[in-house]
């Protein structure tokens, strides 16, 4: 084999690992720029951690429920639901830089690259997900000196679930991105879409808890994606897995992620319907 023969994988890949860092380095350097961002991540999860389940505990008993192996108390039940409550902001307001992206222009950058959709959208998604795991640990270690203190070895077996939900969520709200073009109305949706994953979900409760309540609310919640990220982040935080929960994860995220690759595309998706073009 010639030598410019055997070069030219070796370009391409350098091409390709070049974009993706270009693409993280500007999510990331955004994320440092606003540093709002990073205090709103916590402050939202923390305002439940020393408030609202200071307040639970003495009314909302919890029984002996999969992966606890005793009674637990109830701030440390809601922990992995709050560690998923950061990365579904942290993937709505990545997406709500793709919307604003777009009104600005720079989308139309990013679009007329010669790679692939797919690995742009995948790339921005990568470099989310790396930024949430960031909040997320920051977020633990305040959990720890407040007495939540899962096993060591939980922190660690624990990377693999987030960076699955995270990718999940991530790629749901690129989806939602696709179909809105104004940043006004995205915000709303964020809103719309956020607070009733969240609260009809197991994070807060148990979901043995919803169906002694309310059969309709138990199904909402056992159907609801976001209850998925949250049991395989609790499992993996306790050295466990939950297989129902990964296979929900992983079929969510294929197909949130298809679909936004198809919206994305100019020629096919949402955008062939609209005039103006993807800018």
């Amino acid at each position: 084999m010639s030598a410019p023969l055997a070069a030219a994988p070796t370009t391409r890949a350098r091409g390709w690992l070049i974009a993706f860092s270009g693409i993280a380095r500007r999510e990331t350097l955004r994320f440092v720029h606003q540093r709002g961002r990073f205090l709103a991540a916590l402050v939202r999860p923390l305002v439940w951690l020393f408030i609202f389940a200071a307040g639970f505990r003495a009314v909302l008993g919890l029984s002996i429920t999969p992966p606890y192996q005793t009674y637990v108390l109830y701030e440390v039940y809601v922990t992995p639901g709050l560690v998923a409550m950061i990365q579904l902001f942290n993937g709505m307001q990545s997406s709500l830089s793709m919307v604003y992206d777009r009104e600005t222009g720079a989308m139309r950058t990013l679009l007329v690259s010669p790679f692939p959709r797919w690995f742009l959208l995948g790339s921005k998604l990568i470099a989310g997900v790396i930024v949430s795991i960031i909040q997320v640990y920051t977020f633990l270690a305040i959990a720890w000196f407040w007495g939540i203190r899962p096993p060591v070895w939980g922190y660690v077996t624990v990377i693999p679930a987030l960076v699955l939900s995270g990718l999940m969520l991530g790629a749901m709200g690129l989806f939602l991105s696709s179909a809105i073009r104004q940043l006004e109305n995205f915000a709303g949706v964020m809103n719309f879409v956020i607070f009733p994953m969240f609260f009809a979900s197991s994070a807060l409760y148990p979901l043995w808890r919803m169906r002694e309540s309310s059969p309709l609310l138990y199904d909402i919640c056992r159907f609801n994606p976001f209850t998925h990220a949250v049991e395989l982040i609790r499992f993996a935080l306790y050295m466990q897995m939950n297989w129902g929960a990964l296979v929900v994860v992983i079929g969510c995220l294929a197909a949130f992620f298809g679909a936004a690759v198809f919206m994305y595309d100019p020629q096919k998706g949402l955008w062939a319907r609209r005039k103006g073009g993807p800018a």
